[in-house]
Formats: structure tokens, sequence, C-alpha cells
């Protein structure tokens, strides 16, 4: 053999790629790091001290305390707040709509016309809210009384029903726009079946 043969042989190779490989490592490595602190901070296992507290909707305002919410100087349109001193601990405001809803009732026979109240015993973003989407909530009503048959309203059951469904639009329209309902019960100022 030759004498360059024996040499190379002899020598040990260098490795290729290590630096490479130690380069992706790291980034590996560091992307990890930054992942899990990020986790860390969204979950609240970090700093959540400093997290804002969730809104869970409107609160209950007990009779005499005083509503962060509340409508100061010119009370709003259509809005009556009424403190209490027997029944529930919980205060009760009122909103009022001030137009009436006409609408005909299923089969087209019979026609209605009612005046209605809102209560609820939570702070006074309801009201505002009811204020602010009065439109929508009008057109969910008036649909409600369209698709309720004129046999449904003649018994003081049915009538209890209907409170209840209309109740229930309301709410799907506040939590549709605002993410939260808070109306406790719809009652009727006025109601005229002809």
């Amino acid at each position: 053999m030759s004498n360059d043969a024996e040499t190379t042989d002899e020598t040990p190779k260098k490795k290729k790629g290590g630096f490479l490989k130690l380069l992706i490592l790291s980034v590996v490595l560091l992307g990890a790091g930054g992942g899990g602190t990020y986790a860390a901070f969204a979950t609240g296992m970090i700093g959540g001290e400093h997290a804002e507290p969730k809104d869970t909707g409107p609160k209950f305002v007990l009779k005499g305390e005083e509503d962060p919410y509340e409508v100061v100087g010119e009370k709003e349109e259509g809005a009556k707040v009424v403190h209490g001193t027997g029944g529930s601990k919980y205060r009760t405001a009122y909103y009022e709509f001030q137009d009436e809803f006409t609408s005909n009732l299923a089969g087209g026979m019979n026609l209605i016309q009612v005046s209605l109240a809102a209560s609820t015993m939570k702070d006074g973003r309801v009201l505002m809210w009811l204020h602010d989407h009065e439109l929508s909530i009008r057109s969910r009503i008036l649909v409600e009384l369209a698709s309720t048959d004129a046999g449904d309203l003649e018994t003081a059951e049915g009538k209890v029903q209907l409170q209840k469904r209309l109740t229930k639009a309301i709410n799907d329209e506040l939590i549709a726009h605002e993410g939260f309902g808070g109306v406790d019960n719809v009652y009727f100022r006025s109601l005229i079946i002809q």
C-alpha cells in the first residue's frame, strides 16, 4: 500500500453538520420555552393577579343598595325603579315600552293589542339595553304575538304562558346583542283581543 492510503485511513473524519444540528436544537428549545411561558400567562398560572376579572353580566341589586349602572339625573325613558320594604330583598326596576304592540293572531282572524312592561332585579344595564335594543325587541315581540292562537289567550293560564314566551324572547334578544339577559318577567299593562 502506498503512504497516501495509510494516512487517510488513520486520520479521523470530521463530522458534518454539527453546528446546524446545534442551531436547530437551540431554536426548538427556545420555541418550546416561549410557548410554555405564553401558555402559563394565558391560563393565569403566571401573572394571574393582574388579569381583568371576567364580566359575569348584570348583578342583583339589594334594596337600598347603590346601583353603579343606574341612570343619573334624568331617568331613562320608560324606566322606573321601585324600592319597597317587603317581599324580595332585591329592588325591582321596570321598563315600560312606550308604544303599544298590535298584531294579527295566528290564523289571521283576530287582532291583539297589548301594552307591556318588563321587570328586572338586576342592575341598570338591563334597563339601558332594553332602551338601546327596543327596535329588535319590538320586532321579536310582534313575531311571538303573531304566532299565538286566540284560543290560547282565553284562559289565565294561556296569558301566563304568553308572558313567559315574551320574557324568553326579550332575554334572547338581549343575549344576542349584549351577551346577557336579565329580564325577570313581562307584564301586561293592557291587553285587547278583537
